[in-house]
């Protein structure tokens, strides 16, 4: 296994050829590649004093020189804002969606990645209580209750997520107040719970998050359309 920080000198030659093919007329600049422990198939590139500084995860140690080179022209690609050869970009998908790497993500996600948990009980809602609720009326109870926390912060950008890794199921604390109506919690909540119900499939290289069934179902929330509007104005 491949440590923090690695320096991978095999990569620059094909980073270099990516970026000539891409900047023909450029100078080339100095180029560093690094394997870094990311909980994720993560890859960076950032240019800085006229040099470029990649990262990328170490669950790539092993991939194919052309998925290296997918990557190499995809990054710079982006970094230059130039356009990304669709042949680079679906061979890197068709990689990402493998099973292989798809279980060693989420293997890696267990076991490297930290869930900062704050616990279920609120200063005015609980979420044990207005899970287990729903569990009941709408799924006959049978759904397992995940770990249930609220965020750290009052965040409004992300208000609620499922983390299948961790198998917990984050709110934010910014409805945990009295002028949030319980039906806007509730909805929240039943959102996340349709996650454990309709885990994410693949559809040829999409990931699919919100089926058709899942649509479907979460329609039948009876007070959909006032939980929206509350948190529009969120």
């Amino acid at each position: 296994m491949l440590h923090s920080n690695l320096v991978v000198p095999d990569f620059i030659p094909i980073f270099q050829q990516e970026y000539r093919a891409l900047r023909p007329r450029a100078p080339m600049p100095t180029i560093h590649v690094r394997f870094r422990r990311f909980t994720s198939l993560n890859t960076t590139i950032r240019l800085r004093e006229g040099q470029i500084y990649v990262s990328l995860s170490d669950l790539l140690e092993g991939a194919p020189e052309s998925v290296i080179r997918a990557i190499a022209h995809i990054l710079l690609a982006k970094l230059y804002r130039k356009p990304i050869d669709a042949v680079h970009n679906v061979r890197f998908k068709r990689f990402a969606s493998s099973a292989d790497v798809a279980r060693q993500t989420e293997r890696i996600r267990n076991t490297r990645g930290s869930k900062r948990y704050f616990g279920p009980e609120g200063r005015y809602y609980h979420l044990e209580e207005v899970f287990d609720a729903l569990n009941m009326r709408f799924f006959g109870g049978l759904l397992g209750r995940p770990q249930l926390t609220w965020s750290e912060s009052f965040a409004k950008r992300s208000l609620g997520h499922y983390d299948a890794a961790h198998n917990t199921i984050v709110v934010s604390r910014v409805f945990d107040r009295p002028s949030s109506p319980r039906y806007a919690i509730e909805y929240l909540l039943y959102h996340e719970m349709l996650h454990l119900k309709h885990p994410v499939r693949m559809r040829g290289l999409r990931r699919c998050v919100h089926s058709r069934e899942f649509k479907a179902e979460e329609r039948l929330f009876p007070q959909l359309q006032e939980a929206m509007a509350f948190i529009k104005r969120l």
